[in-house]
């Protein structure tokens, strides 16, 4: 396991569509726990793989709940009720942060890495994990939502 360079804001594999994953493998497991490592060490809370500038539908979450890590391989948002209003980063973003409205529950269904079906239900700050995460694989970031941004935090 090692960690990898995050892409940061201007680089154009952020803005590129991932393909999906169709190997389950020794390679994708390297990646998913490479992902990991480094959003751990980068403090954040979800990693998608076109921000270490792989192009494959492939995210880690961790929101410090009970779900513990969330690896997602071709995610799939099915369902999406509620709204919430709130302040997001983004590790690509260093410092930046804006209020982004995002659904406040979504249901999501993908496979783990060994290619098995899963299913999430997510609130609040999982929700808002889901669909920033999720965003990444389709070329759209955070800033394309923002509403109003704040001050960097100290």
């Amino acid at each position: 396991m090692a960690k990898r360079e995050i892409v940061k804001f201007g680089e154009d594999v952020l803005r590129q569509k991932c393909e999906e994953v169709t190997e389950f493998n020794e390679e994708l497991w390297e990646l998913l726990d490479d992902m990991y490592d480094t959003m751990m060490e980068a403090n954040g809370v979800g990693l998608a793989a076109p921000q270490v500038g792989v192009l494959k539908r492939v995210v880690v979450i961790d929101v410090d709940d009970d779900n513990g890590t969330i690896e997602l391989i071709n995610p799939v948002i099915t369902r999406m009720t509620g709204k919430q209003n709130g302040t997001e980063g983004c590790l690509s973003y260093p410092n930046k942060y804006g209020y982004v409205q995002r659904p406040n529950k979504v249901r999501v269904k993908a496979l783990n890495r060994y290619g098995k079906p899963v299913e999430y239900r997510g609130t609040e700050l999982l929700a808002r994990a889901f669909c920033h995460e999720i965003d990444h694989l389709n070329g759209i970031l955070f800033s394309d939502k923002v509403t109003e941004w704040v001050e960097e935090e100290k």
